[in-house]
């Protein structure tokens, strides 16, 4: 039986690695023309008044990380959000010829459903740490970018917006949530 010392050296030694080798690299998708972003469902953000989103961790030491998972029904708060991700997609990163290094890459996604009333809009999918990465999929069509450059630059307010639905502080993010049962969460 694996103590949980052994457990914890482990994804240590892991996340260390990871995070001096860079985590791999990742060339950044092509460019999409405003068409495009449209044909991803965006024209239908203002139609939004739920969603449902999922914190999915990959690396973390499962008894450090806590799950998250929370729908909001605030219609401003799920537009806002929504308005960032086809923003990000409507302005994919260009990294022509060049890799980009993704280091602290702690394996923190964010999955979600956007909803008008009981009909989905659109699902979208956030990497948080690491290269942060965003797809968005409304129609059977799926687009998806990182978010640097034209991107980022485009969608500023996708870190706080997720954070505002999700009702946790901006830094908690890309960051998993500790704590214990009787303590409390500790951002």
């Amino acid at each position: 039986m694996t103590s949980p010392r052994q457990v914890r050296g482990t994804v240590l030694a892991v996340l260390l690695c990871s995070a001096l080798a860079g985590c791999g690299s990742v060339t950044a998708s092509a460019p999409a023309t405003p068409a495009a972003a449209a044909a991803t469902g965006c024209g239908s953000v203002d139609r939004a008044t739920s969603v449902t989103v999922h914190r999915v961790l990959h690396l973390v030491e499962p008894t450090q990380g806590n799950a998250l998972s929370k729908t909001q029904h605030n219609a401003t708060l799920v537009r806002a959000l929504f308005g960032q991700l086809c923003a990000a997609v409507s302005h994919p990163a260009v990294a022509k010829g060049s890799t980009l290094h993704c280091p602290a890459d702690f394996g923190i996604a964010y999955l979600g459903t956007f909803y008008a009333g009981n009909r989905t809009l659109a699902k979208f999918s956030y990497g948080a740490s690491g290269c942060e990465t965003v797809s968005l999929t409304a129609g059977g069509k799926t687009r998806t970018t990182m978010v640097i450059g034209a991107a980022s630059a485009a969608a500023p307010k996708l870190r706080p917006d997720l954070a505002a639905v999700l009702g946790v502080p901006r830094l908690a993010i890309a960051r998993p949530l500790t704590g214990t049962r009787n303590s409390g969460v500790t951002h």
